[in-house]
């Protein structure tokens, strides 16, 4: 069959291509339903990724936060119609020790490899995860941001002593949200607070412990563990603070994504015997357990529609960059396209 592929050729220009695609496969064959736009995918859009890894990685289907409907399983085991979600992790290699988002051998979809911005998207049964019947599809479009929390809350369990009384959280972003979302609800005897610097954000975290403004920290305030979300430059200065407040041999989960080196108070680390936890992306146990997480607090999905900032009707290439244009004014939430080109 031709499967028509939108990619991006140069910023801010969609380009359609054609591919041509067997059937006669073991492969389940999605029809992407409702897409979600990402910092990085918008980075490509911009050209601000870079002039290197523009040259290298485009032309490209940008995308990889998504979820579709089955329209055909080659070998019968889906039914035609059934909700899933997609990951875009794509391993070439399994290792005991090594988890598949980071093998260096592994692609990912809107990073150098074909996103989920297709007519069909062909995917092995591994890189599915079935949705709960119900669930609010505008949500579960960016069910792959939630599974970098749950993937960094995954790794911090096992890295972390069991003092856990209480937990902070840098950055009120969308990451922050539903990391401190996920951190009362896995822990609810446990209190969070998010640090932030933005009133109206910092309005939506409502459900946290405590609110407190980064230039407001009380000098005696302390935590126990902390997690980073908040990115870019203000990444070396969330590190900072954290580094002051945490407690002795404390974990430092780290989220935010930083174009360029920060300075890090090694002294302090040091002293402190603090352990600084590295996560990106999730694979598909990661994804497993998310949808694990929505069936069990179903809650958690009603929370997640707060993060749903605009839906766009998309039957056209110039619905996919109306809809690009709109969400880089968006300073809160996601931005969704229902895909129905």
């Amino acid at each position: 069959m031709i499967n028509q592929v939108y990619r991006l050729v140069s910023p801010r220009q969609f380009e359609v291509t054609y591919k041509d695609k067997s059937i006669i496969s073991d492969k389940l064959i999605i029809r992407p339903t409702h897409l979600s736009i990402c910092n990085a995918d918008q980075r490509y859009y911009t050209g601000t990724r870079g002039k290197e890894a523009m040259r290298k990685k485009l032309p490209m289907a940008l995308i990889h936060e998504g979820v579709g409907e089955v329209v055909f399983d080659p070998l019968g085991e889906v039914k035609v119609g059934t909700k899933v979600v997609m990951v875009p992790n794509i391993p070439t290699e399994k290792n005991p020790y090594i988890s598949e988002n980071y093998l260096r051998s592994s692609k990912f979809r809107s990073s150098g490899y074909d996103g989920f911005m297709q007519d069909y998207v062909f995917l092995n049964r591994d890189r599915v995860v079935k949705l709960p019947e119900n669930i609010n599809m505008n949500v579960a479009a960016f069910t792959e941001l939630v599974t970098i929390a749950v993937h960094a809350i995954s790794r911090f369990e096992k890295k972390s002593h069991p003092i856990k009384e209480t937990f902070g959280v840098w950055g009120d972003g969308n990451l922050g949200y539903i990391t401190c979302l996920l951190l009362k609800q896995l822990y609810p005897e446990s209190k969070v607070i998010i640090f932030g610097k933005t009133d109206y954000k910092l309005n939506h975290f409502f459900f946290v412990d405590n609110m407190i403004k980064i230039d407001e920290i009380p000098e005696e305030l302390t935590i126990d563990h902390a997690i980073e979300c908040a990115g870019g430059k203000g990444s070396q200065y969330a590190i900072e603070q954290i580094i002051d407040h945490i407690n002795p041999e404390g974990t430092i989960s780290l989220l935010g994504v930083s174009e360029y080196p920060i300075e890090i108070n090694t002294r302090m680390v040091l002293e402190k015997g603090l352990t600084l936890l590295g996560s990106s992306r999730s694979g598909t146990a990661d994804f497993q357990r998310t949808i694990d997480v929505y069936k069990q607090y179903p809650e958690i999905v009603d929370y997640l529609g707060t993060l749903v900032g605009e839906v766009h009707d998309v039957m056209k290439i110039s619905d996919v960059t109306e809809a690009f244009e709109s969400d880089l004014s968006n300073s809160w939430g996601k931005t969704v396209m229902k895909w129905m080109i």
